[in-house]
């Protein structure tokens, strides 16, 4: 996928189409600021079963966020709970140790993802972990 106008990196694969749509829907938002797929390794956030790497960094004009696309099935896994509390608990940390905007985990069904859904209409249907 190439073509990115809102990211450090312009050029990025993705796991799925649902990452790619939702992408698209990122450079679309004129409320997001900047976007990333962090590379593995890059935002490691330690939970019960490992490292857990984010799908995306998202930076709107008055929040950050870290962001999982998920298929609806996948939601109420053992596995998806604990990444989410576990970024939950990093977003609370960056937001208490450092100034500007505040910090929040997006934990997004697939079945909300369009490209001509904005990220804020996402958010609504998102879990919070």
């Amino acid at each position: 996928f190439g073509g990115i106008k809102k990211s450090v990196i312009n050029r990025t694969g993705f796991d799925s189409d649902t990452e790619r749509r939702f992408a698209i829907a990122l450079e679309d938002d004129s409320n997001v600021l900047k976007w990333v797929r962090p590379p593995l390794g890059q935002t490691p956030i330690s939970y019960r079963g490992g490292d857990y790497n984010p799908d995306f960094i998202v930076e709107t004009l008055a929040h950050r966020f870290l962001i999982e696309v998920k298929a609806q099935g996948e939601l109420k896994t053992d596995e998806v709970k604990g990444k989410a509390k576990a970024a939950a608990e990093w977003c609370r940390v960056a937001t208490e140790n450092q100034a500007g905007k505040p910090w929040s985990y997006l934990l997004i069904p697939e079945d909300s993802v369009s490209e001509t859904n904005t990220l804020a209409f996402m958010e609504g249907q998102a879990s919070r972990g």
